[in-house]
C-alpha cells in the first residue's frame, strides 16, 4: 500500500472546482432506479468537453469514450440511480401510498420530507401515527413502508391527484454538504458518486494523456443497479469491452457497533478500496495494484468470497467473460439519507481509475495464469 497520507485534500482545495459543482450536481437531482433522465441530462453535460463521443443508450445508460474506434475497449461503470419511493395508490383523503426502490431500512423514512416528482416537485411529509398513540405492541415493533404514507397536504383526491399521478417517484429533501474537513454528506452518494468518478477518470484520461490511441475507454454511467444491475448488464453485452472497472459505495467499518472481524477493515480518508476475490480478474488487480503504486495513490484492499452486489458482478459475466476490477469508496450509512464519505477517497479513486486505463495495452493478455 502507498505511504502517502490521504489527508491531502482539505475542504475540496484539490478538487478542481468545476469537478465539485459536477458531483453535487450529480448527487443532488434525482434519479430512481428506471427515472434515471435528470442524472444521465447532467452526466451528458459534465462529458461533453472531455469525450470523444457521447451515446445515450435504448435502456437510459450513458456512455462518454475516449478513442471510439480502438479494439481494445474498456469499460468503467458507475450507476447513476439510487433509492427512492414511488407512488402506487393515492386515497380519498389525499394521502400518498408509496413502495420502495431499493433497500431501505423501514426505520429512517417516518418523520422525513420528502419531494414528490410529480407534475411539479411537491412538497410531502412521511407520516406515522403519532408515539402517544401507539400501543405497547406497537411500540416494540419496527414500522413497516407499507403502514406509511406521504401527506402533501391535499383535503381529498382530487386536490392530490391534480399534482401527482401514480408511478411518480419521491425521493428525501437532503442534498449536498461539507462537513469538517475533507468530509461531506449526501443523499445520492450510493452510487452517483461513482457517476462522477468514472466521468473524472475519463477527464483526467484527456487532459492529462497516457492512453494508448489505440485502447477505447468507455466511462459508462449505468441505470437501475439499485433493482438488478440492469444497465450494467445491457452495457456490457452491446459494448463487448475486454476489461471493466466497476466502483460503487462499499461500508466503511470504522464506526461503532461493526465488527472489524467479521466484515474486515475500511476506513474512511485511508484510500479507496480495490476488491479481491472470485469476482475480480486477477491480472486486473495486479494492474490496480501497479498503477497506484506507479502515480503514488493510497488504497485499502476489499475482501469479497464470491460475486458482488455492483455493476461488476453483470460485466464479469457479459458475453464469454470479461476481465473485471472493482474499485470503491468507504460510506458511512449506506441507504441513508445522509450518506457520508471523504472527498479526498472520492478524487484518489478516480485517480486510480485513469491509472489502470494508462496501464492498458492494445495485447493486454487478461488472462488468469501463475507468476
Amino acid at each position: 500500500m502507498a505511504n502517502r497520507s490521504s489527508n491531502a485534500l482539505l475542504n475540496s482545495e484539490l478538487m478542481r472546482a468545476e469537478s465539485l459543482e459536477f458531483l453535487k450536481a450529480i448527487v443532488n437531482v434525482p434519479s430512481p432506479s428506471g427515472y434515471e433522465e435528470r442524472a444521465a441530462e447532467v452526466y451528458r453535460q459534465a462529458m461533453a468537453p472531455h469525450a470523444d463521443k457521447v451515446h445515450t443508450d435504448v435502456h437510459g445508460n450513458v456512455w462518454a469514450i475516449l478513442n471510439p474506434d480502438a479494439e481494445m475497449k474498456i469499460m468503467l461503470a458507475g450507476h447513476m440511480d439510487e433509492i427512492g419511493f414511488i407512488i402506487h395508490y393515492i386515497d380519498d383523503s389525499g394521502l400518498l401510498y408509496f413502495s420502495g426502490i431499493g433497500g431501505h431500512d423501514s426505520v429512517i423514512p417516518v418523520g422525513q420530507r420528502v419531494w414528490v416528482h410529480g407534475k411539479e416537485q411537491v412538497c410531502g411529509v412521511i407520516g406515522r401515527k403519532a408515539i402517544h398513540l401507539l400501543e405497547d405492541e406497537e411500540r416494540k415493533k419496527k414500522p413497516e413502508i407499507k403502514d406509511l404514507w406521504i401527506d402533501i397536504g391535499a383535503s381529498n383526491r382530487a386536490e392530490a391527484e391534480a399534482l401527482v399521478n401514480l408511478g411518480d417517484v419521491v425521493t428525501f429533501q437532503y442534498e449536498f454538504q461539507h462537513l469538517i474537513g475533507d468530509r461531506a454528506t449526501a443523499r445520492g452518494f450510493d452510487n452517483k458518486m461513482g457517476t462522477f468518478i468514472v466521468g473524472e477518470a475519463l477527464r483526467l484520461l484527456k487532459e492529462d494523456g497516457g492512453l494508448d490511441p489505440n485502447v477505447g475507454v468507455y466511462a459508462v454511467a449505468t441505470v437501475q443497479e439499485e433493482i438488478g444491475l440492469r444497465g450494467a448488464r445491457t452495457s456490457a453485452f452491446g459494448i463487448a469491452p475486454q476489461s471493466g472497472l466497476a466502483v460503487d459505495v462499499n461500508h466503511a467499518i470504522d464506526y461503532p457497533t461493526v465488527s472489524k472481524t467479521r466484515h474486515g477493515q475500511l476506513d474512511i480518508g485511508k484510500g479507496p478500496s480495490v476488491m479481491r476475490g472470485a469476482n475480480t480478474n486477477p491480472i486486473v488487480f495486479k494492474m490496480v495494484q501497479e498503477g497506484a503504486k506507479k502515480e503514488d495513490i493510497p488504497y485499502q484492499v476489499d475482501v469479497a468470497a464470491g460475486g458482488t452486489g455492483t455493476d461488476g458482478n453483470a460485466m464479469q459475466i457479459s458475453r464469454d467473460g470479461m476481465a473485471v476490477g472493482i474499485l470503491g469508496v468507504p460510506l458511512r450509512y449506506m441507504h441513508t439519507p445522509c450518506e457520508v464519505l471523504s472527498l479526498t477517497d472520492v478524487e484518489n479513486c478516480a485517480r486510480l481509475m485513469a491509472a489502470y486505463c494508462r496501464l492498458v495495452k492494445p495485447d493486454t493478455d487478461f488472462t488468469p495464469r501463475l507468476g
